[in-house]
């Protein structure tokens, strides 16, 4: 468990910081270490706060239950996906009504995305994962709106083709989870029986 904590503190306590830092430009860090070597070393903190997030969830099991999820919270699960992914896939692209109507629908696919899985996971591990997702998604709203980042303009031309794409590269993306990625990537399968245990 202390691989998972330790991940979390790390990934999350850098994203903290880039939410609640200051954007003068002469006073940010960038300025003083230069724009490549700042974002080298963001990058490799992420990246090993990721990696220990991910071996620390699995090391972790199995996990103390905190409490049993009836068995309807699992298929609600696989609901909420078949929303979050196509809302996720959207904000990459470029601008289409599920982007502009959203305003930030990357936070809005991590808070589907982690409350699905609380619903449908008692284990103290994954109440500690998904519940610090939903937890920083929520704070990161709330910073982005007091910086008055209130998404694309309202004159910007929006594109059917995105939400047409993002809905498509979503549904797919959902497929394969259910299909075997979940369990190859996780080791869990979405549905019991399918893919590898």
């Amino acid at each position: 468990m202390i691989y998972l904590v330790a991940g979390l503190v790390i990934f999350f306590g850098l994203h903290v910081y880039s939410a609640v830092r200051t954007r003068a430009p002469a006073t940010r860090i960038e300025a003083r270490m230069g724009a490549g070597p700042f974002k080298g070393l963001y990058s490799l903190v992420a990246i090993a706060g990721f990696v220990l997030i991910v071996w620390g969830y699995g090391a972790a099991r199995p996990s103390a239950i905190i409490w049993q999820p009836p068995v309807w919270t699992a298929h609600l699960n696989i609901l909420l996906q078949l929303i979050a992914m196509p809302v996720l896939v959207a904000a990459y692209l470029p601008a289409g009504h599920i982007k502009k109507t959203l305003k930030h629908p990357m936070l809005v696919a991590v808070k589907i995305w982690a409350i699905g899985h609380l619903l449908a996971n008692g284990e103290l591990n994954s109440i500690l994962l998904f519940g610090s997702f939903l937890a920083y998604a929520v704070f990161d709203r709330i910073m982005v709106k007091k910086r008055g980042e209130t998404g694309l303009p309202d004159n910007v031309k929006t594109a059917l083709s995105s939400d047409m794409i993002a809905l498509l590269i979503g549904l797919v993306i959902w497929g394969a989870m259910i299909f075997g990625l979940h369990a190859l990537l996780f080791g869990r399968p979405v549905i019991a029986g399918m893919g590898a245990a």
